[in-house]
């Protein structure tokens, strides 16, 4: 019972250390020694020759999700309890890896195989998963503490990863050495050595960071852009319903009549959230209502660029079924829904694309061949938004009169999309000077969501070096620059607009050259040892 209690307190401690960091800003150091109570309940355990230990971590992984994620629910409470129950299984898979490792190495081996394993599925999820959820990456932890990570240029958010995880090892190997005598059987230069390099883990990237914060400069030799946003705050689950597109798409055009008042004539980007309507077919947008209107709005401000985000549809009028993931059309054909950015302009052109990282059942039929079939004879109950299949820029047009004088490629990601770190880089190799986010955070209400959403925005800020205007329909929109800090913002919940201006730059970062080194080499260092630990269980059972 002793045994019991105590790897209760422990694995309580550990979820309530790893949650704190994403719900309370500036306690993402916290995640340095959260592991810790969690290695520890799994050495007690395996001394006092624990049974269905396996249930016990489970039971903690799942704490730590249902705490920071809980908010899923708001939207779809099947969704809500599947990401928390399958992320937590999945984590505690990893750490059965590493009790299973535990048995057949020795040394700090386990360890190490641990950490690797950890990180490579991190990267798996953020990289190749049909069905992922890389919500509590362990990097994610330091979105509201970002003057510790300035170094995420270089690495990427697993850097992150691989610090906390660096740090808890370091940590509690120093408490087991303590605690079992073997420190002071160590040579006292062993014991200098040891400090000593935990020391610098564990402060020298706050030191570096620090250092490369308050000597950052704002690189802008490309120029800058003048952004207005408008944030409608309708409620997604109301709109509508209660609101008719057109009372939506008037009250923004009031909201930018009044941000634009004292409009001199220059380069401006107007913004509007993530599916703002969903009145436009892609076969023909200019016939939308919506479209109509803020065409007309366009019209009075002759150098701006309008950016919006879309629920669309194409048509196909044809007898066969144009692609696994469309639905019928009435009689007469088939659609296929997509989540779209526009962006246009008064010259007459259009620029858009579509959204990649879906969102699994309310946007996503994963492993569509398997469960269409299945989810048509359920009537049609899971989302079918087709995914583009690549990343695409959208290109501002600045205009000198009748002429063009400057094409500005921007970044969009939209919504989810912004919580991959290596994804977004992609808009930066293909030439993006800023990243403009589009998002709709109302399905979650007031909860931690759409705050941990809002903070992972100036974690991309950093690591690729890029202002970031960022527009949501309930809030929180803003304007951050590439320190990752917020510059200017909106309430929650308010119809609001907001104005100012982007830096633009052509400049990569280390890590948006060369990608994400550290998720790399941690998948192979796993599939290494993960190979060797294969071998040394079948050489046994021989």
């Amino acid at each position: 019972m002793k045994t019991d209690r105590l790897l209760i307190l422990l694995l309580s401690l550990f979820a309530v250390l790893m949650s704190v960091p994403f719900l309370v800003p500036h306690l993402g150091a916290l995640t340095l020694v959260g592991f810790v109570p969690l290695l520890c309940a799994e050495l007690v355990a395996s001394r006092a020759g624990k049974k269905r230990f396996f249930i016990w971590y489970f039971a903690a992984f799942l704490a730590w999700n249902l705490a920071t994620t809980w908010w899923v629910c708001k939207a779809t409470v099947g969704g809500g309890l599947f990401a928390s129950f399958f992320n937590a299984l999945q984590m505690a898979l990893v750490f059965w890896l590493f009790t299973l490792g535990r048995k057949h190495f020795n040394g700090a081996l386990p360890y190490i195989f641990l950490a690797a394993a950890w990180i490579a599925w991190e990267r798996w999820y953020m990289v190749s998963a049909e069905i992922s959820w890389p919500w509590l990456t362990l990097g994610n932890a330091f979105a509201r503490s970002t003057r510790l990570v300035q170094w995420y240029d270089i690495t990427g958010v697993l850097g992150g990863s691989l610090w906390i995880w660096a740090v808890n090892l370091g940590v509690f190997a120093l408490m087991t050495a303590l605690s079992d005598g073997r420190w002071w059987n160590w040579t006292s230069k062993g014991r200098i050595a040891f400090a000593t390099g935990l020391s610098l883990v564990l402060v020298g990237p706050v030191v570096f960071s620090e250092v490369r914060y308050c000597n950052y400069s704002e690189k802008s030799e490309a120029g800058s852009l003048d952004v207005c946003m408008a944030q409608s705050n309708f409620d997604p689950w109301q709109k509508l319903k209660s609101v008719s597109q057109r009372e939506q798409t008037l009250q923004v055009t009031g909201l930018f009549e009044k941000a634009m008042q004292d409009y001199d004539g220059g380069a401006v980007l107007m913004m509007l959230p993530e599916t703002f309507t969903s009145d436009v077919w892609l076969n023909d947008p200019w016939q939308s209502p919506t479209w109509k209107t803020l065409a007309a709005m366009l019209d009075k401000y002759r150098n701006a660029n309008l950016l919006f985000g879309a629920s669309t549809a194409e048509a196909f009028y044809q007898a066969s079924r144009p692609d696994v993931l469309s639905r019928k059309l009435g009689d007469s054909g088939w659609y296929i829904s997509r989540n779209t950015a526009f962006l246009f302009d008064n010259s007459g052109r259009v620029d858009l694309c579509h959204k990649n990282k879906l969102v699994v059942g309310s946007e996503m039929t994963p492993f569509p061949k398997l469960f269409v079939p299945l989810d048509d004879k359920l009537g049609g109950v899971m989302g079918r938004s087709k995914a583009q299949g690549f990343v695409k820029n959208l290109g501002f047009n600045e205009f000198d009169g009748d002429s063009l004088v400057r094409q500005i490629p921007l970044g969009v990601p939209i919504c989810y999309e912004s919580v991959y770190s290596e994804y977004c880089t992609e808009y930066i190799r293909n030439g993006a000077q800023a990243l403009c986010v589009i998002t709709n955070d109302g399905w979650w209400g007031n909860t931690p969501g759409y705050r941990q959403h809002f903070s992972y925005s100036s974690l991309r800020a950093i690591e690729t070096r890029r202002d970031i205007a960022r527009c949501a329909n309930t809030g929180i929109s803003a304007l951050i620059d590439q320190r990752g800090d917020s510059l200017a913002q909106t309430g929650w919940w308010e119809p609001d607009y907001l104005k100012g201006s982007i830096n633009l730059t052509d400049y990569k970062t280390f890590f948006v050259r060369y990608g994400d080194i550290v998720g790399r080499v941690c998948t192979f260092v796993f599939l290494l040892i993960l190979l060797s630990l294969v071998v040394r269980i079948l050489a046994k059972l021989k």
